[in-house]
């Protein structure tokens, strides 16, 4: 905003769309008006509209209106001429495709929406490259040019383990193997008890997760047989080699087990709405949505028995699992419920295009500052707040002209830090159980290295390690925090 009052632009507002068209409307003047001063006088106006369509440098545009915004976009814009782009972000946080043939240049933020549209191969849909536009002129002609210098790909890891549509062959294999991985940690936590436990998941865009879990339990099960001939002793050495997450401890234990090999009890025990999603109803609606949004099905578990395992996708605010779910699943009667989500602990905020700016609102956060609260060390949110304050005050007087957010840091990294992840997570059962509850509540988590593992082409993940691909992110943290401390319920950004 400041910058485009610097070069005599006026703004009516600092919303990002307006200061976007603003920018680009500004250097798009430029670019026209310097064609027209090299024909004026020589060719007559219509002529030189002519000379404008061939001539205007529709990326130099870009260049000079993106070299100083912060942020993810997957942006597409088209001038009173006909030209067309679709610019992308340097670090390529937000997904953006296209396929184009001899009648069509299409773009899209997910491929199966080109694919369905156009019935074409998966393989005839490109990515455009962080930091590059898709160009296309008055004549129709496709380019694909770089506008901005790329930083390290940092792909948001929160579409592909949520918003984005399972059926891209990529990320329902990435999901499958989110529920893989977690497939150890979960037989540990019921002892290898298959035969009292029952697995489910919730919402439905868990439910790929489910399966990748399904398969693996299955998988460790049915390859580890009884070593008593050689030939199965080779069988099970193989095994152990070739498996990526099955130690020999763990596999000892579960080919120890009394019982002969019980394939895992799945039931849909939560029916959810599907016209329904509380994840982006507004804070005032939530509350009353997530009460009666789910349903239980009834009578099929051993009362005082069963373990319920269920896998959610992610585990953000906690308030579906607290209001409604576990109170749901308690009335069924079991013995314990395990509440798994396939990514790991969300603590920071996001900026880049998903509406989590409020530090409150994250129940991995109320948890970290009860765990502060318990072991008297409050005085580090204190530190957290002063340090915060100072890196703002140190942003706003170096103003447009000196700019030094690539050396503001985020802080708010420090009050995770005395705690490790199963603390948080014990933690956040506490939160979410109500104690009126009858069954015992364990929550677990993913972990960053194996999201890495299961997503290993979009590394963006911010909002479980606080590790922001541009500067603005950690502003952003920083500011969430301040607002915290300050009780403000603005958003950060």
């Amino acid at each position: 905003f400041d910058i485009l009052v610097n070069i005599g632009q006026h703004p009516k507002d600092k919303i990002d769309t307006v200061i976007v068209l603003e920018k680009i409307g500004h250097f798009l003047d430029e670019g026209v008006q310097a064609i027209y001063d090299k024909y004026k006088g020589k060719y007559p106006n219509n002529e030189i509209t002519e000379f404008v369509e061939n001539e205007l440098d529709l990326i130099q545009v870009l260049k000079n209106s993106f070299k100083d915004f912060d942020g993810g976009y997957a942006m597409t814009g088209i001038t009173g001429n006909g030209a067309a782009f679709v610019a992308r972000d340097p670090a390529g946080i937000r997904p953006v495709c296209y396929y184009a043939d001899d009648e069509v240049v299409v773009a899209a933020s997910e491929k199966p929406a080109i694919k369905t549209a156009f019935e074409i191969e998966y393989n005839e849909i490109k990515e455009i490259p962080p930091g590059y536009a898709l160009i296309v002129n008055t004549k129709g002609d496709l380019d694909c040019c770089k506008f901005i210098e790329p930083l390290q790909k940092k792909s948001c890891s929160f579409e592909r383990i949520y918003f984005s549509r399972g059926n891209d062959p990529d990320i329902y294999k990435e999901r499958k193997m989110l529920g893989k991985l977690l497939a150890p940690k979960i037989l540990k936590t019921i002892d290898y008890d298959l035969e009292n436990t029952i697995f489910s998941y919730i919402p439905n865009t868990a439910e790929t997760a489910f399966l990748g879990l399904i398969k693996a339990v299955e998988d460790l099960k049915s390859q580890i047989p009884n070593p008593k001939s050689t030939a199965k002793t080779q069988r099970r050495k193989v095994f152990l080699e070739k498996s990526s997450f099955a130690s020999p401890r763990l596999c000892g234990e579960i080919r120890n087990q009394k019982s002969e090999f019980q394939k895992p009890r799945i039931e849909k025990l939560v029916i959810k709405d599907a016209k329904l999603r509380t994840f982006i109803t507004d804070e005032g609606h939530r509350g009353d949505l997530v009460a009666h949004v789910y349903d239980a099905t009834y009578e099929i578990i051993n009362k005082g028995k069963d373990t319920l395992v269920v896998i959610d996708d992610s585990i953000v605010r906690g308030t579906t699992l607290e209001k409604s779910i576990l109170k749901m699943l308690d009335k069924l009667g079991p013995k314990r419920i395990v509440i798994v989500s396939s990514a790991p602990q969300i603590r920071y905020p996001d900026c880049y295009g998903i509406d989590m700016s409020k530090m409150k609102d994250f129940v991995a956060f109320r948890a970290v500052i009860k765990l502060l609260e318990d072991s008297n060390k409050e005085y580090i949110m204190e530190e957290v707040y002063e340090k915060c304050k100072v890196a703002k005050e140190k942003m706003q007087g170096a103003g447009s002209k000196e700019p030094c957010a690539k050396q503001i840091i985020n802080h708010v990294k420090e009050i995770y830090a005395p705690f490790s992840d199963e603390e948080i997570s014990n933690k956040i059962a506490q939160i979410i159980a109500a104690p009126d509850l009858n069954a015992e509540v364990k929550v677990l988590y993913q972990t960053v290295e194996n999201l890495h593992k299961a997503c290993p082409d979009h590394l963006g993940d911010w909002y479980f390690t606080g590790n922001y691909p541009t500067p603005g992110g950690n502003l952003v943290a920083n500011q969430a925090f301040i607002n915290y401390m300050e009780g403000s319920f603005e958003r950060a950004y």
